[in-house]
């Protein structure tokens, strides 16, 4: 650094200090005949990292005690301490310098007074003054004299080569375990390959009866609709709602009788172009149900019978559609259909001038069906 010069002073300035740098410095002062030297010694000094301290076993009457440490310069001044500061004087110490010209230390003690507790190992740096500690606490059952310690070690040290050598023993059979799973995925893969085109052989067959037993059904099925008893075997599955219309949900041109079994209009031949309705007392939350009604004059009149949603808007005109919250069979201008979204056309077995019919109700498939014999819906038009 020559900006000192002037002033009669001269510095140099080191970057990445390492150990090397260490020694003695001559600096030279000459002008015209006047010369003049100075020596400046440079100390590198550095704190490595904090000791480990570790118990590596039993020592003849004694525990020995291992203290390491790594990255000082210059070499590190041990220490031996008790729980109260008295020192142990009787250690060994072994130094290593690294390629960096950094110094490692492992210092070793046996601690053979079981009432010792810690131990404290300490590095002391001589130039810059600056220590690092460990402390390690020592059980008492370590040392002989208070527990088999050497039979224990003696044990452990069995008990670590018996797991090593079955570790050894099971790797190997590990090995020629897997050397047999290869043969096996590779003879397995083969019969993969077999089993899955036997298998969608199989589903195409399964396919075809599948296909031909649907269409043995639906002819079976069909023709038991038309055999008189199927009604009545219909009936058996499904159990009879008496139905109690409710006058408080009636229409105003609806009259309810007085046993509450049956409605009529008040004029038939001055109805209203409403959607007139009257509600059962009854509601249906779960089972399967059915209930039988007679429809006079049905053949004047457009009328719907089935149920529908609780609190549904029935006022005005409209469509009984399951939309809407309805589901419902009936006589329309169309005939006899279920009102579904595009209507449902409904044939009779019986002749079209039928006045009873049957309906069920499966609240678990939420079918509602119409039989030759619908909280309940029933409503009327006039054609």
């Amino acid at each position: 650094m020559r900006d000192r010069l002037t002033q009669g002073g001269a510095a140099v300035r080191i970057h990445n200090v390492q150990v090397s740098d260490n020694g003695l410095y001559t600096c030279f002062f000459r002008k015209g005949g006047f010369y003049n030297e100075a020596i400046l010694e440079l100390k590198v000094a550095g704190v490595g990292s904090a000791p480990a301290v570790r118990i590596t076993g039993p020592e003849e009457d004694g525990v020995r005690v291992v203290c390491t440490a790594s990255g000082w310069f210059p070499k590190p001044q041990v220490q031996w301490r008790d729980l109260h500061g008295g020192k142990f004087l009787a250690f060994s110490e072994a130094h290593a310098q690294d390629a960096e010209g950094l110094f490692s230390v492992e210092a070793t003690l046996v601690v053979r007074d079981s009432s010792v507790g810690n131990v404290t190992c300490s590095l002391l740096n001589p130039v810059l003054g600056q220590e690092k500690a460990m402390a390690i606490f020592i059980p008492a059952p370590f040392f002989p004299q208070a527990s088999p310690w050497k039979l224990a070690f003696l044990v452990s040290l069995t008990v670590l080569m018996i797991l090593l050598l079955g570790a050894g023993c099971y790797t190997r059979r590990e090995h020629s375990t897997k050397l047999q799973e290869v043969a096996k995925k590779k003879s397995l893969c083969l019969d993969k390959e077999q089993d899955q085109r036997e298998k969608e052989e199989a589903q195409k067959e399964i396919g075809e009866l599948q296909a031909q037993l649907a269409w043995r059904k639906s002819v079976y099925l069909a023709a038991w609709r038309k055999a008189q008893l199927y009604a009545d075997w219909r009936k058996e599955k499904f159990q009879a709602c008496p139905v109690t219309l409710d006058p408080g949900s009636a229409h105003s041109e609806l009259v309810i009788s007085h046993e509450k079994k049956s409605v009529a209009w008040k004029d038939f031949n001055n109805a209203s172009s409403d959607t007139c309705s009257v509600l059962g007392f009854e509601g249906i939350t779960a089972g399967r149900w059915y209930w039988e009604v007679e429809v006079r004059d049905g053949d004047r009149s457009e009328w719907a019978l089935g149920v529908c949603r609780e609190g549904v808007n029935r006022k005005g005109w409209y469509f009984e559609l399951p939309d809407r919250g309805f589901w419902v069979l009936g006589r329309f201008e169309s005939g006899y259909c279920a009102r579904t979204n595009p209507t449902t056309d409904l044939f009779c077995r019986q002749p079209t001038t039928a006045r009873r019919f049957g309906f069920e109700r499966n609240s678990l498939k939420g079918q509602l069906q119409k039989r030759d014999f619908a909280r309940l819906f029933h409503s009327e038009q006039q054609l």
